[in-house]
């Protein structure tokens, strides 16, 4: 066979990556696919068997009708991500700059803010939550949870609540941006920055003018990563009231436990997770052009 240039280098990226493929479609994409189909059923285990009733869409309608919890913990869930996403984005963005700079231990900082994601496990956070390592001890102290609530709305009260008990849990997430945007800010061309600077812009306008818009596609897969890191994050209360569902039996007349029940809310929880993605996203995007 006679190939091109570009088609002969897609194909040995494609052998390099035949394995990983051959694995996802076997023990990834069909139990995902599984799931879905018995989201329309009520399971029950009996014994060694599998008895299965066909339900339709009674799932999905008792996660919003008669589930007293689940679309509680939902809204939460996206209040959580509204306010934690962009937090970890601009701690990640200014890390990175920092590091940036023509300082020295470059690698030692890279080294220091990306730990936290190798020893970030379900166990040694529940550990550290448990002791209250994950919040800065001067917020309680001075009373400043307290001084915020009171002049916000009820409605973001406890999003911000839990943000501010778990700060240093949030930022924990942000090792990977932090690599992820400093690669981008390094691939900048410090020419660019020295001739705005004859032209007489100052920093903050260097800022947004060259270096926002040149690293904001890493912004959106920072995004991305972190909308996805922190909604299949073990000790999430979607995924732990899920979980809990799962291995719930369900009895006879109802729709509210068992695996069936929890598939559909898992795909309820995903459906949600990628409008949240969609509207990061599409605010970068509208963002983006408007400066274009």
């Amino acid at each position: 066979m006679r190939l091109t240039h570009k088609s002969r280098n897609a194909l040995i990226g494609y052998s390099f990556i035949f394995i990983w493929i051959v694995g996802y479609l076997i023990f990834s994409l069909y139990p995902v696919f599984y799931s879905l189909y018995l989201s329309f059923f009520k399971v029950r285990l009996d014994g060694a068997n599998i008895q299965m009733t066909f339900e339709a869409f009674n799932n999905f309608k008792a996660a919003f009708v008669y589930d007293p919890y689940f679309v509680e913990i939902l809204i939460q869930y996206v209040m959580n991500m509204i306010i934690n996403v962009p937090v970890v984005i601009v701690f990640a963005l200014i890390i990175a700059m920092l590091i940036n700079q023509d300082i020295k231990g470059k690698g030692f900082w890279r080294t220091v803010f990306f730990l936290p994601v190798i020893i970030s496990s379900g166990p040694i956070i529940g550990e550290l939550i448990d002791q209250g390592a994950t919040t800065l001890p001067s917020i309680s102290d001075y009373g400043l949870v307290n001084l915020i609530l009171d002049n916000i709305g009820e409605f973001l009260a406890t999003p911000v609540q839990n943000l501010l008990e778990t700060i240093l849990l949030v930022l924990w997430f942000s090792g990977i941006q932090i690599l992820i945007l400093l690669a981008g800010l390094q691939k900048i061309d410090r020419a660019i920055y020295e001739a705005s600077m004859i032209d007489g812009a100052s920093p903050w306008e260097s800022f947004w003018k060259i270096t926002l818009p040149s690293i904001m596609p890493l912004i959106s897969v920072s995004v991305i990563y972190t909308v996805v890191s922190m909604s299949v994050f073990p000790l999430n209360d979607v995924i732990i009231y899920i979980k809990n569902i799962m291995l719930g039996e369900s009895t006879i007349g109802t729709l509210t436990t068992g695996y069936g029940y929890s598939a559909a809310l898992a795909w309820i929880y995903f459906i949600v997770m990628v409008i949240i993605i969609g509207v990061f996203i599409g605010l970068l995007n509208i963002k983006r052009r408007s400066r274009a």
